[in-house]
């Protein structure tokens, strides 16, 4: 996983842009990018990555403050998409219906970029829709975590809901 902070980012983006642009065929990202410091934001929005992906319900419980919001963007005919609003809704009614349409059957986490409270991270997933058994294919996602006074705020997921949508109806 590439741990960079948001400003690290953007000055790795410029150095690589500035030696293609010098023919460099090659970047060594040790040069480029020095190793920072894990925010607590990051700790807090990692081991929640980490507690979704693996099912623990108890440190999903724990690191979610009570107002949270659990958001998917997506095809409004998927039973999981929307803002899911309050600890208990997205406990007892969000999760439950994201687990019965959606196995996941591949996962790797690419990227994390830190800015603040808010931690972004990007990769590759699969999955199984469960009513129709059709796979997704490997498809990008992204999330947005923001964390307030030691708690996950917001959760915002992106995917790709084409791919999804088709495997969910069996299309």
């Amino acid at each position: 996983m590439r741990l960079i902070h948001a400003a690290a980012a953007s000055a790795l983006l410029l150095a690589v842009s500035a030696c293609n642009d010098a023919g460099a065929s090659d970047v060594d990202d040790a040069a480029t990018a020095e190793s920072i410091e894990v925010s607590e934001a990051q700790q807090i929005a990692t081991q929640f990555l980490e507690a979704a992906g693996s099912g623990d319900m108890d440190t999903l419980s724990n690191l979610m403050a009570d107002d949270f919001v659990w958001h998917n963007e997506g095809d409004k005919t998927l039973p999981w998409i929307g803002n899911w609003e309050g600890k208990e809704t997205v406990l007892g009614t969000f999760l439950p219906a994201f687990g019965a349409g959606l196995t996941t059957t591949s996962w790797s986490t690419d990227y994390t970029f830190v800015n603040g409270n808010d931690v972004v991270f990007m990769g590759t997933m699969s999955a199984t829709a469960n009513p129709s058994e059709n796979e997704t294919g490997v498809f990008s996602w992204a999330v947005r975590v923001h964390v307030e006074d030691g708690k996950v705020k917001s959760w915002n997921w992106f995917e790709d809901s084409f791919a999804v949508s088709k495997a969910y109806h069996g299309s």
